[in-house]
């Protein structure tokens, strides 16, 4: 495990979001949820709209030189020294932890990679430490259980904050799946190069979600949600259901939902 125990700031006045591309072109909706519950704490986020990816897919395929040149678009945008939030385990992780990677030895953007990780935040690991996220659970009672992406849980201690904010809701009631710990088979680039390898994974970590009991999962990375639903989804058609057997959505959407009045 290579989280880092970090000395956490007050909430701030201001701070950017970084949406990620898999929220900005497939789930605007967990973007806006996550402006609505920091703007809701009193802190006025900032969205540069030249922001694209993070460079996490060439990082792993073995394009560092690819990977460079979009790490270092993103630098440029963060100049003011406020928090960067990010509502994703996994490109938090890429900017905190390997950003300074990649430019290592370079003697001006290694230390700008350096400071700009300092203030990379995921968005559940800001609720809980720096927010200090309490409010009132208005849903009706249900149960969930929740993924948490391989990178979130160990590189950015997620799952740990993620769980925290679940139980700091008095309705919610989270299933214990069996190897919680495992990989669902996305893995960014991996799905695309390995089908086989990630359809088989994805397979055991439905049916894990299933027996657990939960009505529906839950999940604060847009990558594996989509590669778990799906999946589950591909299953469902092939057995004539028209109503999903396992719903699911990012923890922002579901924080807001349950917190905001709306039932369910």
């Amino acid at each position: 495990m290579t989280h880092d125990t970090r000395s956490y700031p007050q909430k701030p006045a201001d701070a950017y979001l970084f949406a990620t591309c898999l929220v900005d072109q497939f789930a605007p909706e967990a973007g806006l949820d996550t402006v609505r519950l920091l703007e809701r704490e009193g802190i006025a986020i900032h969205f540069p709209e030249e922001q694209t990816c993070c460079g996490q897919p060439a990082y792993t395929s073995g394009y560092p030189d690819e990977a460079r040149a979009v790490a270092r678009r993103q630098i440029e945008l963060f100049p003011e020294a406020w928090p960067v939030i990010v509502p994703s385990g996994s490109c938090a992780a890429m900017m905190r932890h390997h950003y300074p990677k990649l430019f290592a030895g370079d003697p001006v953007l290694e230390p700008r990679a350096r400071a700009l990780g300092e203030r990379i935040f995921e968005l559940t690991e800001f609720l809980v430490h720096v927010v200090g996220f309490r409010r009132e659970d208005r849903g009706e009672p249900c149960t969930v259980a929740l993924h948490t992406s391989c990178h979130a849980r160990r590189e950015m201690g997620a799952h740990e904050t993620s769980a925290a904010l679940l139980a700091g809701l008095a309705g919610v009631t989270v299933a214990q799946q069996a190897r919680a710990e495992e990989c669902c088979g996305f893995g960014g680039t991996f799905a695309i190069r390995h089908p086989a390898i990630s359809e088989a994974i994805v397979s055991d970590k439905v049916a894990s979600l299933k027996d657990s009991g939960a009505g529906r999962v839950v999940s604060a990375d847009c990558g594996c949600l989509f590669n778990i639903l799906g999946h589950a989804e591909h299953l469902d058609r092939a057995a004539g259901r028209s109503e999903p057997s396992l719903p699911g959505e990012h923890l922002a959407s579901f924080l807001w939902r349950r917190t905001a009045g709306e039932q369910g």
